[in-house]
């Protein structure tokens, strides 16, 4: 566990590597649990000293070590363990012993220096006459560093992934790196129920362990009874101290105060942790003296230790009022409390800001005079930073209680209602609580009247009409205006540039103009911040995805600048979507995973990263974990998701649904999601969704619906400049011409319906959304083929038959078809680049049924017997991935007989046990 240290290897190997070298001693410094006795028995084992004699000598031990008339006749290691124990008579053999090592012989001395009877001097008092040819070396031992700590932590706790880096942070830091309290805390947290899971919490609330409670402890009590409140006051300021201000906090003078530092020092109860300042060396100590400190004196101590920290500059508030809360002072602990969160908020820290206000309004019998200044602290803190759920439910207890002013009820009620619907998804109960606090405060304060009108401006929330969120931008404008308040006039051209851009208003690139990026106010600075992330994350749904990045850019350096930690976070969200759209894949993923992990306590800001795993998952054809991501993980339903994800989410689900060929549940789904964006009626937000839900009611029979649905994407969408809307409003059309064309038998029909998919390919190329791109130019090349006279492909209307002609010559469909065959080639190509494996390997179906076999084949079917044959690798692939053998069938346009005889092949040729086991084996 405890690694010998370097230097003092490499010292003694030197000593024996010449038998001719003078004897080399080595002292060996280390405060108590840095592991000199474990470093002494590693030294005993270097391999380089294979025919070297070894000698203990415990110091302190009865009879311990050798004696001084013995002779030594062969090269010897002497291992000196704990000199510092050792009384004047141990001492002056050990000195006699020492003066006589022969050439080819070494010694290791470990000492306590903090616990020498003389500082400085190991050998005690008497200078040591040391031999002209003895080579004399130092080393000290130095606590770990966090990387250390980490690979200790893995050794007894086992490699986690849910070991924490601020867990690790925290065990060196109460351990002070000093490896026996690190290795005593872990077997702590080893044993400790519940299993340990890997946070800074649970290390923080572990205890201290034995070994070192008593080893403090048995110092401390060993001063003298007047000396004992300096110990006490370092424990209550828990870190270091200056002289005067642990004499001050002791309740000495400054005379007995100075000698009760010395006399700690002396006896290693305390330690200079730096010039000036004191401490215990290992910071867990100081909570196991605190607690054999009487009730009323670790009282006084706290009150006095709140005086104290109020002196120093700057203050730290959040300490000062935990010095007060201790000490019983409830008045000064609220106010230091309101400092603290102040201070904190001033400086962007508001997850500090709103930790600290919800334990403290979470305290029963808090005056409701506190209540009133310190819940709209938490709650504006809680809108700007990242909440936890416990903020939402001390809001939700506050806003009831009756002795509240109305305007600080007003106030908290709009939090509320903003926290509800941007950061944990229940819009309905949001909307509805904004509606109330927009009232409130209509009749006491206007500027917090404009932020609630200006929150009902938001279009993301499901429910409510476009025209509704028009009705309020016109209420919320004139309360700003009335205001005069230009943070306020701020937030609504920020919330004003999310309803402009998201319905693709043409002056809505003018208001995004108009933002104050440049204002030195806080407060205008995170709004203007919002503003762009807002016109950034339209920009994504709308397709403009090469002013997405300059928009992002800025808008996440000014909510660095401005300190709007939940604006940063969902600028990541957003620029997750765009990679998704634009193709950018590698590693998507993974980046995806993480963001999920880090947003963890607040996973409605984290809806962006599982819609896009869950669209990556769709195309790899891991369709289990397609579904999971794309449900949230049940982390919140998902009909609470802001209407453009919740729309691609829906289309991706109807395709899933589509591609088992449970075509009535597609369309009833299809039903649904296309009435949530007909009720907004924010009609760019269908472009994820139309295609799906056309072809769900197309393949059901309900064309008429079907026909109504592009009919009314069109007319919402009007002249619209929404170009990934209008890509996908041809990919609508075409879906409707080939559905139409092959229940009626027309190959002209087709060709005109792959003609319209390349249309909406050619959109996509622009944009460039490559992964649409390829989903319409394989749909075109799909029609083609179908057009050509073969079987209609799984996942379409079925064929009227060879019978059914049409006015398109052979020679037009023979053209098409070899250009089809090229695209999809292009296609199944472009899907690998991706790691679209599903879509790959449709596309290398589709195109199996049409391309001729290679010449120069001798006759008859290959041969694999030894390997997988490419359709088995193709089954084995989607089967290992989650699919049944009826999807598989679908995707391949094969039986799922044959499917299934097919992975019979393959985990016979791997030897894979399961269809799982096959991902490891092909």
């Amino acid at each position: 566990m405890i690694a010998t240290c370097g230097s003092a290897r490499r010292s003694l190997a030197r000593a024996f590597a010449d038998r001719d070298a003078g004897p080399v001693l080595l002292f060996v410094e280390g405060s108590a649990g840095l592991g000199k006795t474990h470093l002494l028995r590693e030294l005993a084992d270097l391999p380089e000293t294979p025919d070297v004699a070894r000698r203990w000598w415990r110091c302190g031990a009865e009879g311990g070590g050798p004696q001084e008339d013995e002779a030594w006749r062969e090269p010897t290691l002497l291992l000196v363990d704990d000199v510092h124990r050792a009384d004047e008579d141990e001492l002056r053999r050990l000195r006699r012993v020492l003066a006589g090592l022969e050439p080819g012989s070494a010694a290791a001395v470990t000492y306590r220096p903090e616990e020498l009877p003389f500082p400085g001097m190991p050998l005690g008092g008497s200078a040591m006459t040391y031999p002209f040819r003895l080579t004399v070396l130092g080393d000290r031992l130095a606590p770990w560093d966090e990387e250390r700590v980490r690979r200790a932590a893995a050794e007894v706790l086992g490699e986690s992934e849910s070991w924490t880096a601020e867990a690790v942070s925290a065990l060196r830091e109460r351990t002070g790196g000093v490896p026996r309290a690190v290795v005593d805390l872990l077997a702590m947290l080893r044993e400790q129920r519940p299993v340990f899971t890997g946070t800074a919490a649970e290390v923080a609330a572990a205890g201290v362990p034995t070994r070192l409670a008593e080893l403090v402890l048995s110092r401390t009590y060993a001063l003298s009874p007047a000396h004992r409140p300096l110990v006490w006051a370092a424990a209550v300021l828990d870190g270091p101290a200056a002289r005067d201000e642990l004499i001050a906090v002791a309740g000495l003078g400054a005379v007995p105060g100075s000698d009760a530092l010395l006399r700690a020092l002396e006896s290693a109860a305390l330690a200079e942790l730096g010039e000036g300042r004191y401490g215990f060396a290992v910071p867990l100590a100081a909570a196991a003296v605190r607690d054999t400190v009487p009730g009323p004196v670790r009282q006084d101590l706290h009150r006095r230790a709140a005086r104290a920290l109020g002196r120093r500059q700057p203050v730290a508030w959040a300490a000062v009022g935990e010095h007060h809360r201790a000490a019983g002072e409830c008045r000064g602990w609220l106010r230091a409390v309101e400092k603290a969160a102040e201070s904190a908020a001033a400086s962007g820290r508001h997850q500090e800001a709103i930790t600290l206000l919800e334990r403290t309004l979470a305290t029963p019998g808090i005056p409701p005079q506190a209540r009133a200044r310190l819940a709209p602290l938490l709650a504006r803190n809680a809108v700007t930073g990242l909440r936890s759920d416990q903020t939402v439910e001390v809001l939700e207890q506050i806003v009831r209680d009756a002795d509240l002013p109305p305007a600080v009820r007003g106030e908290l009620r709009l939090d509320l209602g903003l926290m509800l619907s941007n950061q944990m998804g229940r819009f309905e109960e949001g909307w509805r609580v904004l509606e109330v606090a927009a009232a409130e405060l209509r009749e006491v304060r206007s500027v917090l009247a404009a932020r609630a009108m200006a929150a009902l401006v938001t279009p993301y929330w499901p429910g409510a009409s476009l025209d509704v969120h028009r009705g309020w931008l016109i209420k919320a404008a004139a309360a700003a205006d009335d205001s005069g308040d230009d943070a306020m006039r701020t937030a609504v051209l920020a919330n004003h540039v999310g309803l402009a851009m998201s319905w693709a208003d043409p002056e809505a690139w003018d208001l995004v103009e108009q933002l104050p990026v440049q204002s030195t106010d806080p407060a205008c600075a995170r709004q203007a911040a919002r503003g762009l992330c807002n016109a950034a994350d339209s920009a994504v749904w709308l397709g403009f995805y090469r002013r997405v990045d300059g928009l992002l850019t800025e808008g996440r350096e000014l909510a660095t600048r401005s300190g709007a930690p939940y604006t940063e976070h969902s600028a990541s969200g957003t620029r997750l979507l765009q990679e998704f759209w634009t193709g950018q894949w590698l590693g998507l993923a993974k980046r995806c995973e993480e963001f999920v992990a880090d947003t963890a306590d607040m996973p409605f800001l984290s809806s962006d990263a599982y819609v896009v795993r869950g669209l990556l998952a769709v195309a790899q054809g891991d369709w289990g974990e397609a579904r999971s991501w794309l449900s949230q993980r049940g982390t919140f339903g998902t009909e609470n998701l802001p209407v453009p994800l919740g729309a691609t989410a829906a289309g991706a689900v109807i395709r899933l649904t589509l591609a088992r060929q449970e075509v009535a549940d597609a369309a009833e789904q299809a039903r649904a999601a296309w009435t949530v964006v007909a009720e907004k009626g924010v009609w760019p937000w269908a472009a994820e969704l139309a295609p799906w839900a056309v072809e769900a009611l197309a393949r059901a029979g309900d064309t008429a619906t079907a026909h109504a649905m592009v009919r009314d994407f069109a007319q919402g969408l009007g002249e619209a400049d929404a170009p990934a809307a209008r890509a996908a409003l041809a990919w609508s059309r075409a879906v409707l011409a080939e559905n139409e064309a092959l229940a009626e038998g027309r190959p002209d029909g087709l060709l005109a319906a792959a003609g319209t998919y390349r249309k909406a390919a050619a959109a996509y190329a622009e944009l460039p959304r490559p992964y649409s791109q390829a989903l319409t130019t394989e749909c075109a090349g799909r029609c083609v083929l179908a057009a050509d006279g073969g079987e209609a492909p799984s996942g379409t209307a079925a064929s009227a038959g060879p019978e059914a002609t049409a006015p398109a010559t052979a020679s037009a469909i023979a053209s098409a078809t070899a250009s089809a065959i090229a695209e999809l080639e292009a296609c199944a190509q472009h899907f690998t680049d991706l790691g679209a494996v599903w879509d790959a390997t449709r596309a290398r179906a589709l195109l199996r049924t049409r391309q001729p076999a290679k010449k120069g084949r001798p006759p008859g079917r290959p041969s694999h017997s030894d390997q997988l044959s490419p359709r088995e690798a193709e089954v084995a692939q989607l089967a290992s991935s989650g699919l049944t053998n009826r999807e598989i069938a679908a995707t391949l346009h094969l039986s799922p007989r044959t499917v299934e005889q097919h992975i019979a092949g393959a985990m016979r040729k791997t030897g894979a046990l399961s269809r799982r086991d096959l991902a490891h084996r092909i």
